[in-house]
């Protein structure tokens, strides 16, 4: 078998070559095939995560690389209820990049560290042969709160914090010279997690929505948890730009990546207060109560006129590469 691009594409080849060949050498007690690993440590947990970063272009309406690289950092860690505090960046430049767009870059993953309450600590720096380019692989870690995916439960009401595929459609615009007013939703979530966890509503578990989009991480959680889940397609928010460059290019927003949405899954009784917190949160105003876990397997999605129909998990290359 040969490394294809699909590979990379958070989906189902994604998740077949973790399992042939990571998983086959790294399984330890601390693979929990969350977005972050909870550690032992004196004192409190740790939540450690790691991530790379090949975007084109480098800067897009809404983003860049860099901010790219902070955003997905901290929300990975996020994922655990915790408390993100320190980033890791390694930059390999290709030969011919502008010197100017590196340091705007850098200030760019500056300003989004201050707003994530970060702080970057270490780096790297490689150059190789190449056009001009650069890539981005970043690492976290921080104070681990209590919240796993493993603990979703039957009636568990599926909540998002604003519309879906905003970013894929930016970097699609960007890359196929499309001119609109579509900009990437690329943000750290570090005060919608803490407004929620710190209200004391019982979170059952978060998930950052990037790679692959909703219907694939819809397919990794309700897999890890052994149940289904039911979403009410009217109610899943999609931005009216968004939509329109969707429906002409034959694109389903359910697939697409996203770099500033989260999953929250919480008891139905804690959702109405939950989304209350989260839409009163930074990055939170468009948030929707979409559906809910039940028992079974797989995901369906409520339709307009009232039936069902299943939804699979992403397969191939979720083109273009997005983070």
């Amino acid at each position: 078998m040969k490394i294809k691009m699909s590979h990379g594409s958070g989906a189902v080849e994604t998740r077949e070559l973790i399992d042939s060949v990571f998983m086959k050498y790294f399984k330890n007690e601390f693979t929990s095939m969350e977005d972050a690993a909870v550690l032992p440590s004196p004192g409190k947990r740790l939540a450690f995560t790691t991530d790379g970063f090949v975007v084109k272009p480098l800067i897009f309406p809404g983003g860049d690389i860099g901010r790219l690289a902070v955003c997905g950092t901290v929300n990975d860690l996020l994922t655990t209820g915790g408390k993100p505090m320190y980033i890791s960046a390694s930059f390999i430049l290709e030969e011919n990049l502008d010197v100017e767009i590196l340091e705007t870059i850098a200030q760019s993953m500056k300003e989004a560290a201050d707003e994530a309450g970060v702080v970057i600590v270490a780096g790297d720096t490689k150059v190789v042969e190449g056009s001009g380019g650069m890539f981005v692989s970043a690492a976290g870690i921080g104070e681990a709160g209590g919240v796993s995916v493993k603990n979703i439960s039957v009636g568990d009401v599926i909540l998002i914090n604003g519309s879906l595929g905003d970013h894929h459609a930016c970097i699609m615009s960007s890359r196929m010279g499309i001119k609109n007013d579509i900009r990437s939703d690329a943000a750290p979530l570090t005060g919608l997690v803490s407004a929620l966890i710190g209200s004391g509503v019982p979170v059952s578990g978060l998930r950052d929505i990037t790679r692959g989009g909703l219907a694939t991480v819809l397919h990794e959680l309700t897999s890890a948890a052994g149940l289904s889940a039911e979403i009410d397609g009217e109610r899943v928010p999609v931005a009216e730009n968004v939509s329109g460059f969707c429906k002409i290019l034959g694109l389903d927003p359910l697939y697409m990546g996203n770099e500033g949405k989260m999953l929250v899954a919480v008891p139905e009784e804690h959702a109405e207060r939950a989304l209350d917190i989260m839409k009163r949160s930074a990055y939170g105003g468009y948030s929707a109560a979409i559906g809910r876990f039940l028992r079974g397997n797989g995901v369906t999605v409520r339709t307009r006129i009232g039936g069902t129909r299943k939804v699979a998990p992403l397969i191939g290359e979720g083109l273009p590469r997005i983070c």
